[in-house]
């Protein structure tokens, strides 16, 4: 399975696990709640999914790799305790607590999130001296003599034994205490991920057309060679900062990313091409629609590969600002309900508005540490919240230095006003230039693929199909119809074909 089904299995398996009878219990027993064992090549997001879902069901989330550990920190430290059976007082060996198990009631006592998941990664390199311990952790969910707290579900991955050295198969006995998923590199359902994430595009633009280079292990004369999904997001962070500060950006800093000289080098090469039809084709001024007909009949008689990267980087740029755009919606979606509940408890209780605007920014900065200290705050969510503060403090600031004759929601209310007006306008802006865009593909490749790919990508992705669903496009839905037309029209084709009539 690819990554993407095994997020959705996991998150079901989650659900399931958590779910209780009428009297609170677990209905499926602890006991019987088996670990997930998740297989797959390194660097494919197995440690990303795990974050994913516990956002997305609100649960704590606590990461450990088990490569780390000796028998010690895993199980905890031997001490003498003195007991007394039947008169005779005895010397009994115990244990500490478990670093592993000791992180969980941290979390919990932290963040106030009491279920969660415990993910234990490269579960099968652990040290021959723990290896035993495993069995019964898997079995029992049990370090030395602690218990994981009920409601933690264990999931656990580990890479295949041809990609680590390290690996130590299970046998039949621990293998049928856990359910494992195999998982396999899949660009499709990471292309998504990427454009979600912001890939930079020179990345997305060079694996459409080499698609192979994705995902790459293997062993030369000169040792192991390797690309992976973690390679090429690390290598995209890189290179957006290097941009930012205008720093040269060489098969050196590269090869520190994709270990692979072949793909390294063509990367490099690719990517410096991608830097000179950035600049010379002035995609600004063709999303704002002031580009020269002479733009277009470039485009228009390129080769392949320059017309994708042309393509992809106003798609990206355009895609990035819809994705803004979302996220603004969020943010002001959220604020307008604190503002109206603040104005509601204000009027009925009387309280202070710059004092409630105060208290809010708090509760919500708490909030937000306790969901950061649980491990499922998103980017996207930290974000909001950080936005959601600093309008409430600044509001708080603005009340408390205007004068006694300025009714003080009418000043907040003011400055929220403001940002919708903002929003509106960018919405208008971004309206405008994705229909420009069109229009360049429509001018620049009428008998080309050009107009099909701009509008898949727009469907597949969730900011601009989001986007277009709320305000609308009259070049996507007429583009749109006639691409389905176009492929019913081969498909009747091809079945008369096939009835030979």
């Amino acid at each position: 399975m690819n990554i993407r089904q095994a997020k959705d299995y996991i998150e079901n398996t989650v659900r399931l696990y958590l779910k209780k009878n009428e009297f609170g219990e677990y209905r499926i027993p602890v006991v019987r709640q088996r670990p997930v064992f998740l297989l797959g090549a390194p660097g494919i997001g197995k440690t990303a999914i795990m974050e994913q879902i516990a956002q997305e069901l609100s649960v704590a989330l606590v990461s450990y790799s088990m490569t780390h550990h000796t028998r010690q920190s895993a199980l905890g430290l031997p001490f003498i305790s003195h007991r007394e059976y039947e008169g005779t007082r005895i010397d009994v060996s115990e244990y500490t607590m478990s670093e592993i198990i000791a992180s969980v009631y941290e979390v919990m006592e932290t963040s106030g999130v009491k279920e969660g998941i415990l993910f234990l990664d490269e579960i099968n390199c652990v040290s021959e001296t723990l290896a035993p311990s495993m069995l019964q952790f898997l079995q029992y969910k049990v370090f030395g003599r602690h218990r994981v707290p009920d409601g933690w579900v264990i999931v656990t991955a580990g890479n295949p034994p041809e990609y680590n050295k390290s690996v130590r198969e299970f046998d039949v006995v621990t293998m049928d205490r856990l359910r494992v998923l195999s998982v396999d590199a899949d660009y499709p359902v990471w292309k998504e991920y990427a454009r979600e994430k912001g890939v930079h595009t020179s990345i997305l633009n060079f694996l459409e057309l080499k698609k192979e280079y994705f995902y790459k292990i293997e062993t030369t004369v000169n040792g192991r060679s390797y690309v992976t999904a973690r390679g090429w997001e690390d290598l995209s962070e890189i290179l957006t900062l290097y941009e930012e500060e205008g720093m040269k950006v060489e098969e050196t800093l590269i090869g520190q990313y994709l270990h692979n000289e072949k793909i390294v080098r063509e990367f490099a090469a690719y990517y410096d091409l991608f830097n000179k039809y950035k600049k010379e084709y002035e995609t600004e001024e063709i999303l704002e629609g002031t580009s020269s007909g002479q733009t277009a009949e470039r485009a228009r008689i390129a080769a392949f590969d320059e017309r994708l990267s042309l393509l992809g980087m106003l798609i990206d740029k355009v895609s990035g600002e819809m994705r803004e755009n979302q996220e603004t919606s969020g943010y002001l979606t959220e604020l307008f309900q604190r503002l109206k509940a603040i104005r509601t408890a204000s009027e009925k209780a009387g309280s202070s508005v710059a004092d409630m605007l105060d208290k809010q920014a708090a509760a919500r900065k708490k909030l937000m540490e306790e969901r950061l200290g649980a491990g499922n705050l998103s980017e996207v969510e930290r974000r909001k919240n950080n936005r959601i503060i600093r309008f409430l403090r600044t509001a708080h600031r603005e009340l408390l230095l205007a004068g006694p004759d300025k009714e003080p929601f009418c000043l907040v209310k003011e400055r929220f006003d403001g940002e919708i007006l903002a929003m509106k306008q960018e919405t208008s802006r971004i309206s405008s230039r994705l229909s420009h865009l069109f229009e360049f593909v429509e001018s620049a490749f009428p008998e080309g693929n050009e107009m099909l790919i701009l509008v898949t990508e727009l469907t597949v992705n969730q900011a601009g199909a989001w986007f277009i669903s709320q305000f609308g496009c009259d070049e996507y839905q007429r583009h749109n119809e006639q691409l389905m037309l176009s492929e019913r029209q081969e498909l009747l084709k091809s079945r008369i074909e096939e009835l030979d009539l």
